[in-house]
């Protein structure tokens, strides 16, 4: 095995898809982003799990990072369905799914989809476990935002936001309220093909009300999977009580807060959030080896 990252294209089903693969041992972890983001969100967990001899796939989600960016369907089964495709692609059967916010929607409806392939999740601030969703969601989710998004996207409109946050940050005695992800959101969104991608993503989750899609009915057929819930206990995007909830219905599920954190613990603290994944990948693997009868 190697620690040396595959950085590849591959056109499945007509759509082109970046993707990079660190062999490794264990389960495979399958790292998937959220909505806006990229693979490249998971770079210094990545770095961690692949000196500790991991399997990682990483993977740019249809329409964002580096994957093609054309109008399709961008819904949940969709995206759990190019999950699967890129499995296939690099002949992996089983993995753990670790989801960041949408990417935790993907990761409950792949192993809903296919329950024969997933041995475990990390939900990670998912989305999909109750209607709570940020006043900014739900507003990017209305008719309108294609004319209002160019404006707030615009390079120097970035420039002046990461200023503007840096100075209420100082107020309030903080680091800057817009962080360098969310200022890299922005400024990918000036490209129209990324924009119109992330406002069809959005909008198949995210209304006006809230989050659209709900995984809460689904979460008994997952209840024998050893499911990981990661949260920040300030996440502003959403609430940490989904999470809680979520937990108390999952025989096999354990929630890990992160003082301080908001809605990115994984990058609030890369070393922490890696060891956490380690010891769920050696957790998994043992189980799977109870099960044979090993």
């Amino acid at each position: 095995m190697t620690s040396t990252a595959i950085d590849q294209r591959v056109v499945l089903h007509g759509q082109e898809l970046a993707y990079r693969l660190y062999e490794g041992a264990g389960p495979l972890l399958v790292l998937v982003h959220g909505v806006g983001s990229s693979g490249a969100t998971w770079d210094p967990v990545v770095t961690r799990l692949v000196t500790a001899g991991a399997g990682v796939l990483v993977l740019d989600l249809p329409g964002h990072g580096h994957s093609a960016k054309e109008r399709g369907d961008y819904s949940l089964g969709a995206l759990a369905s190019t999950v699967r495709d890129l499995l296939d692609h690099v002949g992996v059967e089983e993995c753990i799914l670790v989801g960041h916010s949408l990417g935790g929607g993907i990761a409950m409806q792949f192993a809903y989809q296919f329950p024969g392939r997933c041995q475990g999740m990390v939900l990670v601030a998912s989305g999909g476990l109750g209607r709570e969703a940020s006043p900014l969601l739900r507003a990017a989710s209305l008719p309108g935002a294609e004319l209002v998004l160019p404006l707030i996207t615009h390079p120097k409109a970035v420039t002046a936001l990461s200023g503007v946050g840096r100075a209420l940050g100082f107020l309030r005695g903080s680091g800057s309220l817009l962080d360098e992800e969310a200022l890299t959101t922005l400024r990918e969104l000036s490209d129209p093909a990324t924009r119109t991608a992330f406002l069809a993503t959005l909008r198949g989750v995210v209304d006006i009300s809230g989050q659209r899609v709900s995984a809460v009915s689904k979460l008994p057929s997952a209840g024998h999977l050893p499911t990981l819930l990661v949260w920040g206990d300030r996440d502003p995007i959403i609430p940490i009580e989904h999470g809680r909830a979520a937990v108390a219905l999952l025989p096999y599920g354990r929630l890990v807060v992160f003082p301080g954190a908001a809605h990115e613990p994984h990058r609030h603290d890369p070393a922490r959030f890696a060891d956490l994944l380690l010891t769920h990948q050696a957790l998994v693997a043992d189980s799977g080896q109870t099960d044979a009868g090993l």
